[in-house]
């Protein structure tokens, strides 16, 4: 695939604005849940509203300046969340309290983070930055949305909504047709998830002639289990495609249409103002609303301090992406994924490269980063740890709490690295390292990792291995169980931290039977 820089870059810029503007005109409206009747801005010219849309994919610029792209996973995101994130309110609260009592992601989304917050719009809304530095290349967005989501949403809808926007993001660099980057984004989530159910209700009501109030009003209907209908992830980014669908093509039409749906207006219109600027460039903008919000970038939500490099205007955050761009796809090539090159000439992207854009996530490549991030999306819970010739996962049942005397379920496996380090077999030695009074099934075990016999996603990792630990009676409010990874004839040396925490009630834990399968 080729790119023309210049338009690649015009589009980057038209998605920013979009965002700008779309988060000035709603911001007003956000959280509420009548129908509404704007028209227009609250605001002056020249008055861009803050938006936490933006704040923090401009945290995440800066984690992958400074890490790269090999290096950015859950984790990592976490840190310079707390370094730069000020945010103390909803889902953010619940993974930022997480993180403060030493729990790591994506546990931090998983944690008495409840059926509503969980399900909620904190993820899918800052996906632009991943599509922007991935374009057309939409598994590659969904891979970083994933690790993104899982900070604050675990492996609920938020995630499987940050999933389904990035994709769409990332295809638009090409794709035009909103039907077509609508199969991209259902190809990459679960079919059952509540996303998906939520997408395809959209387009039978659109289907069926019925109007834009009545689809509003069935997406509500059919997501009333989460939070009552209200800021959860199905039903805003039904309301973000409502205002696609609906509004056929034209940019401001499509905005308020999903404004006047009302909930959460703010991430609505900006991913619409995103989407559509990535489709048609800044030459697709009306440039009136262009005018009134301007350039500049507000931001609310960021602890700039001394440290974080200031990022005031859409041009600006254009400039940083496009220069960052060319350079992590090149990191991220691998073999049954298209190539893309960035060019002076004329964009040119195949018939098969849009076919492989609306394959199901992870069966678009045949690597071993892929075939992780599908096994830790189906477990929750479940920490992800490169240890040289394999990635380690480990499932902790239930999550980190844990009562006096109970017992918690860990799961471990391993997956070969065989692209990087080598098609060939492993013997993988682990030990626990255990708190005084802690006991566990098994402290010390071998797995075998076989090589790369067919398909990665059938071969190439081994079968879990269930541990089981149990705490002794007088069990402090902390404990930090290790898990040491080496291989047999290798020097490295790898180690998982497990914080688990004394529950002091019942109460503390949420469980709704409703998302039992989620």
């Amino acid at each position: 695939m080729k790119l023309n820089f210049q338009e690649y870059k015009d589009k980057v810029r038209a998605c920013w604005i979009g965002k700008n503007i779309g988060g000035t005109l709603g911001a007003p409206y956000e959280g509420l849940r009548e129908k509404l009747n704007v028209t227009d801005f609250k605001t002056q010219k020249g008055e861009a509203l803050p938006n936490d849309d933006l704040d923090l994919q401009l945290i995440w610029l800066h984690a992958m300046e400074m890490e790269g792209p090999k290096h950015l996973d859950a984790a990592v995101l976490a840190d310079y969340w707390q370094s730069f994130m000020v945010a103390y309110f909803g889902e953010y609260a619940i993974a930022k309290r997480n993180m403060e009592l030493g729990i790591i992601p994506p546990l931090t989304g998983e944690t008495e983070n409840n059926s509503f917050l969980k399900h909620s719009n904190g993820a899918w809304i800052r996906t632009e930055i991943w599509a922007c530095l991935f374009p057309c290349l939409p598994d590659l967005a969904v891979r970083y949305a994933i690790e993104d989501a899982k900070v604050d949403h675990g492996t609920g809808e938020g995630t499987f909504a940050a999933m389904f926007i990035a994709a769409i993001e990332s295809a638009a660099f090409f794709v035009s047709d909103e039907r077509k980057l609508i199969e991209i984004g259902l190809a990459k989530v679960p079919v059952d998830s509540r996303c998906a159910r939520t997408v395809r209700l959209l387009l039978d009501c659109f289907d069926s002639g019925k109007s834009a109030d009545e689809a509003r009003d069935a997406i509500l209907e059919e997501n009333s289990d989460i939070g009552e209908g209200w800021f959860s992830a199905p039903s805003n980014i039904g309301f973000a495609l409502l205002g696609l669908l609906y509004g056929g093509g034209d940019f401001k039409k499509s905005m308020l249409l999903a404004v006047n749906c009302g909930d959460d207006t703010d991430c609505t219109a900006a991913t619409i103002g995103s989407i559509m600027g990535i489709m048609k460039g800044t030459a697709g903008l009306p440039q009136d609303w262009v005018e009134h919000v301007g350039d500049r970038i507000v931001t609310c939500c960021i602890n700039q301090g001394t440290s974080f490099p200031r990022v005031g205007s859409c041009t600006k955050l254009t400039e940083k992406v496009v220069a960052l761009a060319p350079a992590v796809t090149v990191q991220m090539r691998a073999p049954f994924r298209p190539e893309l090159t960035f060019v002076d000439s004329e964009t040119e992207v195949s018939e098969k490269d849009v076919n492989y854009f609306a394959l199901p996530y992870g069966q678009g490549e045949e690597t071993e980063e892929s075939t992780v991030s599908v096994l830790s999306l189906k477990r929750p819970n479940t920490l992800v740890k490169n240890c040289g010739s394999t990635y380690a996962l480990v499932s902790v049942d239930g999550g980190p709490y844990i009562a006096p005397g109970e017992t918690k379920k860990l799961t471990i496996s391993f997956q070969n690295r065989f692209k990087a380090l080598g098609n060939q077999p492993h013997n993988m030695e682990v030990s626990l390292i255990l708190p005084e009074g802690w006991t566990a099934s098994d402290n010390n075990f071998y797995a075998y990792v076989p090589s790369w016999q067919s398909k990665v996603q059938n071969s190439c990792h081994c079968e879990p291995i269930d541990i089981t630990l149990t705490a002794p009676e007088n069990l402090p409010a902390n404990s930090r169980i290790l898990v040491i990874i080496n291989e047999v004839g290798r020097c490295r040396t790898e180690a998982v931290s497990i914080h688990l925490i004394r529950r002091l009630s019942e109460s503390v834990h949420v469980y709704d039977e409703r998302f039992a399968n989620y």
